[in-house]
């Protein structure tokens, strides 16, 4: 019996977007990470509720809700890890402060 009430949201999965959904769940060459979105789609497909989904993947309801929306927002694309926003580039120092001593040496 499901606990909680039923989630307000809902998705149909193309016979195709399933399909694939289904591979990335059963592979083992792909990241598990990409696995476990997978069943999370896969199970909300299914009618489970939210809170349901994220105890049986093991994720915490906010981000079984984030996995959701990019799926909403970007299909199956939207599921792919990204970097965590813009790296900073390190510059060299200019040459006049390279000359300079440091300050940082005590021994």
């Amino acid at each position: 019996m499901a606990r909680g009430r039923k989630t307000s949201f809902t998705i149909r999965l193309t016979p195709a977007q399933r399909q694939t959904l289904l591979a990335w769940q059963r592979a083992t060459t792909i990241s598990a990470g990409r696995a476990r979105r997978a069943r999370i789609l896969l199970l909300l497909a299914d009618g489970v509720t939210i809170t349901d989904i994220a105890a049986a993947v093991g994720m915490s309801r906010r981000h079984t809700y984030k996995w959701i929306q990019r799926f909403v927002q970007e299909g199956l694309e939207g599921l792919e890890e990204r970097a965590p926003g813009p790296h900073r580039r390190l510059r060299p120092l200019p040459p006049d402060l390279r000359e300079q001593p440091n300050n940082l040496d005590r021994g």
